[in-house]
C-alpha cells in the first residue's frame, strides 16, 4: 500500500471513530497508536513517549490550567453576576442598554476565562432571563449572547490560541496579541449594531424604568466596585505581561492569585467554591492535554507518511492553486467541520495538514503562522453558531428560559455570523490589524 493510500485511511478511520460519538482525543489517539503499531512494529510505541515529554517540557503548557482556573473562581464566586448588575445600572437608561451591557460584560468574562463556555453560562442565566423580563426581544438577546460569548476564544487569554500555539509550535505570547484587535473589532461591530438595531425599532429594547433605576447616585457609584477586581486583575495582568515585566507563565500565575485574593476580599472563598473550582478546572485542563497529546501523535505520523508534502504538492504544483484560493478553501472547510465539531477536535484534525502548508505558502505576510491563527479561531466562532449543529446552538437551547425555542436560536445568529464573517475579511485584507501589536509589543 503506498504511503498516500495509508494517510488516507488513517484520516478515513479517524472521521469514521469520531462519527460513532467516541472521545475525540480517543479516536484520534486509537488511530495513530495503530498506525504505529502497523507501521513500525511494537518499538513504534515510542512515538506517543516521545510526544508527551515534549508537550511537558513546553513551559506555555503551565498556563492552560492558571487561566481556567482564574475564570471558574471568579465564575463561582459570583463576582461575575455582581458585574452584570453593575452594568445593569449603569447603561439602563440607554435604548438597548441592557444587551449593550450583555456584550460588554462578555468581552469582560472573556477576558477573564478565555473559554466561551463561561461566558454562555452567564449569559444564558443571568443576563438573558433579566433582559426577557424587561420586554427585549427574543431573537435580538438571544443573538446577543451567543455572539458575544464566543468572544471568549479570541480575546485573550485565549485558551483555544494557547492549544493552537502548542501544535503549531507558535508562541502564545504573539498569538494572544495577535487576537487583541480583531477582538475589539469585532465587540464594537456588535455594540453598533444593536445600538442601531434599538434606535430603529425600539420596541425591541424597552428602556428599564424609573423606579428600578431610581437610586442614590451613592449607591451607583458602590455598585461600580463591582467592577473594580475583574478590571484590576485584568489590566494588572496583562499589563505586566505587555510592558515586559512578566513572561507568560508569570503572568498567568499573577492573574489566578489576584483572582483567589479578590474571592477572598469578598469573603466569597468557601470551601465550596473551590472545590468546585478545582474540580472543573482539572477537567478541562485534562481534557486538553489528552487532546494535544493524541494531536501531536498522529500529526507525526502523519508527516512521516509524506502525507502533508503529498497535499503540497497536490494544491501547489498539480492544480496551481493560489495562496489566497488555498487560505479561502481552508477557512470553509473549518466552517465545514465546526457545523459537527468543536474547535479543538477540528484543530488537532487538520492542524498537521495546514500548518505546514501555510508554513509553505508564498503569502507575503511576516509572521504567516500567527495571522493564520487568528483567522482560524475568528472561523470557529462561525462554525461554533452555524446551524444545524454549532455547538453553541445546543448549548444555548440547554441553557436559555424554556420561551426561546431552537427556532429563535437559529434566526438569532445571522447578523453576528454576518459581522464575523466581515471582520475576517478585513484580516485577512489587511493582515496589519492582527500582526501590529505582536510586532510592536515588548513580551517575554
Amino acid at each position: 500500500m503506498s504511503h498516500e493510500a495509508i494517510a488516507l485511511l488513517m484520516f478515513a478511520s479517524m472521521m469514521l471513530l469520531l462519527m460513532t460519538g467516541q472521545r475525540v482525543f480517543a479516536a484520534i489517539g486509537f488511530v495513530a497508536s495503530a498506525a504505529v503499531l502497523l507501521l513500525y512494529g511494537t518499538g513504534g510505541v515510542e512515538l506517543p513517549f516521545s510526544q508527551a515529554f515534549k508537550l511537558f517540557n513546553w513551559f506555555p503548557m503551565l498556563t492552560l490550567p492558571m487561566f481556567v482556573y482564574m475564570g471558574y473562581i471568579l465564575s463561582e464566586s459570583g463576582i461575575a453576576e455582581d458585574l452584570y448588575r453593575m452594568l445593569h445600572v449603569w447603561f439602563g437608561r440607554l435604548r438597548g442598554g441592557l444587551a449593550i451591557g450583555t456584550i460588554l460584560l462578555m468581552v469582560i468574562i472573556s477576558a477573564m476565562n478565555g473559554l466561551s463556555v463561561a461566558g454562555m453560562a452567564i449569559g444564558a442565566t443571568i443576563a438573558l432571563p433579566e433582559m426577557l423580563r424587561r420586554g427585549y426581544d427574543k431573537v435580538l438577546i438571544t443573538g446577543v449572547v451567543q455572539g458575544g460569548s464566543s468572544l471568549g476564544i479570541l480575546v485573550p487569554p485565549s485558551v483555544v490560541l494557547v492549544l493552537y500555539g502548542m501544535i503549531a509550535r507558535q508562541p502564545v505570547s504573539q498569538l494572544w496579541l495577535a487576537g487583541v484587535f480583531p477582538g475589539l473589532l469585532m465587540a464594537a461591530m456588535f455594540l453598533v449594531y444593536v445600538w442601531v438595531r434599538c434606535r430603529v425599532n425600539p420596541a425591541l429594547a424597552p428602556t428599564v424604568s424609573e423606579e428600578e433605576l431610581r437610586m442614590p447616585l451613592g449607591e451607583k457609584l458602590k455598585l461600580l466596585r463591582a467592577g473594580i477586581a475583574p478590571f484590576a486583575i485584568f489590566f494588572f495582568m496583562t499589563g505586566l505581561f505587555v510592558m515586559g515585566v512578566t513572561s507568560l507563565v508569570e503572568s498567568s500565575a499573577v492573574g489566578a492569585a489576584a483572582a483567589t485574593l479578590a474571592a477572598l476580599a469578598k469573603r466569597r472563598l468557601t470551601l465550596r467554591v473551590l472545590h468546585d473550582t478545582a474540580r472543573k478546572t482539572l477537567a478541562i485542563s485534562c481534557m486538553f492535554l489528552w487532546l494535544i497529546l493524541a494531536a501531536l501523535a498522529f500529526g507525526t505520523v502523519f508527516d512521516g507518511l509524506g502525507a502533508v508534502r503529498a497535499i503540497e504538492s497536490l494544491f501547489i504544483t498539480r492544480w496551481e492553486l493560489s495562496p489566497w484560493t488555498i487560505i479561502i478553501m481552508m477557512q470553509l472547510s473549518f466552517i465545514l467541520m465546526g457545523m459537527f465539531l468543536d474547535d479543538t477536535a477540528m484543530l488537532v484534525i487538520v492542524a498537521p495538514l495546514y500548518v505546514p502548508l501555510v508554513r509553505a505558502l508564498d503569502l507575503g505576510i511576516d509572521n504567516a503562522l500567527i495571522w493564520f491563527g487568528v483567522l482560524y479561531t475568528m472561523t470557529c466562532q462561525i462554525a461554533y453558531i452555524t446551524p444545524p449543529f454549532g455547538y453553541n446552538l445546543f448549548l444555548m437551547r440547554s441553557l436559555a428560559p424554556p420561551e426561546i425555542r431552537l427556532i429563535d436560536i437559529y434566526r438569532s445568529i445571522w447578523p453576528f455570523a454576518l459581522m464575523m464573517a466581515l471582520t475576517i475579511a478585513l484580516v485577512m485584507v489587511f493582515p496589519e490589524i492582527a500582526l501590529w501589536l505582536p510586532q510592536n509589543a515588548n513580551v517575554r
